[in-house]
């Protein structure tokens, strides 16, 4: 297996630092708004990794964090009038849904950054002691000068350097960066040697990647936007406490809307709730997927359709074969797949081995061949397994069911709804009571709004002993 390295910018043979054992580190969400499709790509792009892996036969560890405490965070609770952790907690709870709706696997583990303050403050204490870092106006600060293979990971001269902090009084040299960030009124802190304060974002994931994964592990992934300055502070942070932190850096790149980064300070932001308005689940993860991690994936409706609809095809193919010859079990990927996944995860090259072993099969179900169709539609099955997203895996086939149930009920509770507002206009007011009526035994509540009725479902009431 070769992956390409960001630190020697080449493609090269990985070989874990343990035989049989695989130690991943993936900058999670800083969780300070809702998640978009752009938020989760890193999370769909190194699940197939981590599923390749397991397929190889590996033992993996795979440690995805949560920055839970950040300038962001602190300002738009504050802005919303709601405490700074309900606020952390409740995104925290809509990226854990989004990872699950696309069938991403949970980690190993998911630190919070406010669960391991002892384990910054200790990295912190050690960066002090040897000289790298000095405290400054109740701040600390990491000597960049300090290190002289600072920018090793970006590229970045020393004399080039911005760290995006703007002015600090207490930097002694503005390339320097904060570790943690003085006690100020009505923000959160914790008690440290230098006094009271939070976390710096550089820090965190030093501290908890050594937690969890030692001095020295294999992979850090994260988004090609993390390069610099976060994951170059990272590895000037753990190099000065003497660790040897990540062998390989992994980053994926961008989901683009007009070619531009997608983010919410343009406005071009996509939540999984509204994609998966137009399109399934597994077809969404498809779509994420289907472009090479390292580069651009441009959004467009159009774009998204295709894949929907070259998903689609897969899975009416299985569904032939299921049907004319009987259950599909999963079975094993083909060599120009494995090959394809072995040369820095080329989905795109492993997508096309799928579709042409859809080709033969569908060729194979026409001529009557059923042993090379059920062959085939085994080996699909294997391969859409790794890429997360088999289309016979019982969570889709049960998810697809429960949202095309829900739709047909939209379509019928529509058209009740048409005719009440009908008998409304008629002033026909025991007719329009009746359907309400009816849908409210069935669990449909109606609300009446400006914009025209809306409904609800809920569960209805269970009966009393007395009705009963």
């Amino acid at each position: 297996m070769r992956l390409h390295d960001t630190m020697t910018g080449a493609v090269r043979a990985f070989v874990p630092v343990t035989p049989g054992h695989v130690s991943i580190y993936l900058c999670g969400a800083t969780v300070q708004g809702l998640p978009h499709i752009g938020h989760v790509r890193s999370g769909v792009a190194f699940d197939v990794l981590r599923r390749w892996l397991l397929a190889k036969g590996y033992d993996v560890a795979f440690i995805r964090n949560v920055t839970d405490i950040d300038d962001k965070i602190l300002h738009k609770a504050a802005d919303a009038g709601r405490p700074w952790w309900e606020w952390a907690a409740t995104h925290e709870r809509a990226f854990a849904a989004a990872y699950d709706a696309l069938g991403v696997l949970p980690p190993s583990a998911e630190p919070r950054a406010t669960g391991h303050i002892t384990q910054i403050v200790e990295l912190i204490e050690r960066l002090i002691d040897t000289g790298h870092a000095y405290t400054g106006g109740g701040d600390v600060y990491f000597n960049v000068q300090s290190l002289p293979e600072y920018g090793a990971l970006s590229g970045h001269r020393i004399d080039d350097v911005h760290q995006g902090e703007g002015v600090a009084t207490g930097k002694r040299d503005q390339r320097d960066f904060t570790l943690w960030k003085g006690a100020k009124p009505g923000e959160p802190s914790w008690p440290t040697p230098w006094g009271r304060g939070r976390p710096g974002w550089h820090s965190e994931c030093v501290a908890m990647a050594h937690e969890y994964l030692g001095s020295t592990f294999d992979i850090h992934c994260g988004g090609m936007d993390l390069v610099f300055p976060h994951h170059e502070n990272e590895i000037a942070q753990a190099r000065a406490a003497g660790d040897g932190f990540a062998r390989f850096w992994l980053h994926n790149g961008w989901v683009t809307m007009g070619g531009e980064k997608m983010s919410k300070s343009l406005g071009n932001v996509l939540s999984i709730p509204a994609v998966l308005q137009r399109v399934r689940p597994a077809e969404l993860r498809y779509y994420l997927g289907s472009a090479h991690y390292r580069s651009m994936l441009e959004f467009t409706e159009v774009a998204l359709a295709d894949a929907a609809r070259a998903y689609t095809g897969l899975e009416e193919f299985l569904h032939r074969v299921r049907t004319r010859v009987g259950a599909v079990p999963i079975g094993t990927w083909t060599d120009a797949f494995a090959a394809a996944l072995d040369d820095d995860l080329a989905v795109p090259a492993a997508i096309a081995e799928i579709h042409a072993a859809r080709a033969d099969g569908n060729r194979a179900l026409d001529a009557g061949d059923r042993e090379t169709a059920m062959e085939k539609a085994s080996q699909i099955r294997a391969m859409m397994a790794i890429l997360g997203c088999d289309p016979l895996d019982e969570r889709w086939e049960l998810r697809d069911e429960t949202v095309a149930a829900l739709g047909a009920l939209d379509v019928l509770v529509r058209w009740a709804l048409e005719g009440r507002t009908a008998a409304r206009a008629e002033r026909d007011w025991a007719a329009a009571d009746a359907i309400r009526d009816r849908l409210g035994a069935a669990g449909i509540e109606v609300t009446d709004t400006a914009d025209g009725p809306q409904w609800e479902l809920h569960h209805p009431a269970a009966p009393s002993p007395v009705e009963a």
